[in-house]
């Protein structure tokens, strides 16, 4: 499969099983849209190249973004996507909703396989067990699960999701 045949569900690197996303193979999934006049995902790749681009020139200087780095920004673009299309819903503007919908489809597509709430469970499990063993209690045990958990679930799960079950398996 060639570079830039990623926009339509598929993406790069597939063949091998790998998934890369990097800020190449974005411009090139914007080039192939532009050509098959996809005005939706030309839309949404542009404002993702430009969020990408933005983090790169913040700070005291410029630099190039690793694949992680690229994956933090698209987990944002998709979560103001997320929040976006709430807030039209609850506005009564079902198809300002829709279109926050179908961009979120497509920045879906560049994004890991989330994790299900069962494997987040299981992940929290296994923290608060080895953070118990340590001794650590209340609001220090929650910050030390968190920095356990977070690294494993990181662009895979929603971090509000994450707090709700360390909550819930601290018995806060």
């Amino acid at each position: 499969m060639a570079i830039g045949q990623c926009y339509r569900g598929k993406l790069a690197a597939c063949d091998n099983g790998a998934m890369t996303t990097s800020k190449a193979q974005l411009q090139a999934d914007l080039t192939t849209a532009m050509k098959a006049r996809d005005e939706l995902t030309v839309a949404t790749l542009r404002m993702v190249l430009t969020a990408i681009t933005s983090e790169e020139v913040s700070g005291k200087q410029a630099r190039e973004l690793t694949n992680d780095d690229v994956l933090t920004v698209l987990g944002r673009e998709a979560k103001k996507r997320r929040e976006s299309a709430e807030a039209y819903d609850s506005a009564a503007r079902p198809e300002l909703a829709d279109r926050e919908r179908a961009e979120l489809l497509v920045i879906a597509k560049y994004l890991p396989e989330s994790m299900s709430e069962a494997e987040v469970k299981a992940v929290v499990d296994a923290a608060v067990a080895q953070v118990a063993a340590d001794g650590a209690t209340g609001q220090a045990a929650m910050g030390a699960v968190m920095k356990i958990v977070q690294p494993q679930v990181k662009g895979r799960a929603d971090g509000g999701q994450v707090a709700a079950l360390v909550r819930g398996a601290l018995g806060m």
